[in-house]
């Protein structure tokens, strides 16, 4: 198990689109504000009101703020019986979050927001600065502030100046 350090925010800025479920992130080396609007571009958008999914597809990008996330498809879920309070966030191919210099990429990125947690799978790749953690697949626990990281981890920590 790793603590993750200041990028931890980052990879779990999948929550941009949960709005006030997190509050005031911190991460990629400055505040976020979740409160400010979510911008969501697509070239499509279906929206299925039996099964409470909305999928946007092709050129997928969610900004609020200074954050990103960009994929070929994001998956939202919405709680059953309230439509305004997302439930899981499924985004495939390749999925980056950004802010500034901080990066993660992957294949895949799930939220499970009643769980309190993202895996990230895939060829995963987290930056930050200089440093680098790389692995087939990272688990993020919201809740405990962990994450744990398997399949052929590569790690690279620049020493500070």
């Amino acid at each position: 198990m790793i603590r993750p350090g200041p990028l931890l925010p980052v990879i779990l800025s999948l929550v941009l689109a949960t709005g006030p479920a997190l509050g005031q992130a911190t991460g990629f080396g400055q505040a976020q504000d979740i409160k400010a609007p979510v911008e969501v571009t697509a070239d499509s958008l279906n929206v299925d009101q039996q099964t409470g999914e909305a999928t946007f597809s092709g050129n997928v990008l969610i900004g609020q703020g200074a954050m990103r996330l960009a994929a070929d498809r994001v998956t939202v879920t919405y709680a059953q019986g309230d439509q305004r309070r997302i439930s899981a966030l499924h985004a495939e191919g390749n999925v980056t979050l950004a802010s500034g210099e901080d990066a993660a990429e992957a294949q895949a990125a799930d939220y499970d927001v009643d769980a309190g947690t993202i895996v990230l799978t895939g060829d995963v790749l987290l930056t930050q600065g200089g440093n680098l953690l790389a692995g087939d697949s990272v688990t993020v626990n919201l809740d405990s502030g962990t994450a744990s990281a398997s399949g052929r981890v590569r790690s690279l920590l620049q020493p500070e100046n």
